[in-house]
């Protein structure tokens, strides 16, 4: 710092970068979101295809994915058994709830096999 005690002032500009979206965002109605998670869920979906389909970003797609799952085991009555999915890598049993994301599995699994 300079011992003159002179003080410098930076102007800052805030511009929008190219490429920004501009307007407001998009809202999705129920019945969209319904009909995209449903489809979503069926077996064998390429969940980020769908949604680049149905014109969405893949995050949004698995966010409304992910909340629709957990509102359904919140809503599911006291005691009864979360839906697993038991996977068997070697002698290693894995057991996997619904609301693991893909990205967990995937270093789970990874893990479990260079063991």
């Amino acid at each position: 710092m300079p011992a003159t005690g002179s003080l410098q002032l930076v102007e800052a500009v805030i511009e929008r970068f190219d490429g920004a979206p501009v307007g407001e965002r998009r809202r999705w109605s129920d019945e969209f979101k319904a009909h995209a998670v449903a489809a979503a869920l069926e077996p064998g979906v390429n969940v980020s295809a769908l949604a680049r389909r149905l014109g969405i970003s893949p995050p949004q797609l698995f966010g409304w994915r992910k909340a629709f799952l957990k509102k359904q085991n919140a809503d599911a009555p006291a005691g009864t058994p979360t839906p697993m999915v038991e996977i068997v890598v070697g002698e290693v049993l894995i057991r996997v709830g619904p609301d693991l994301s893909e990205a967990v599995l995937r270093r789970i699994l990874r893990a479990v096999r260079s063991a």
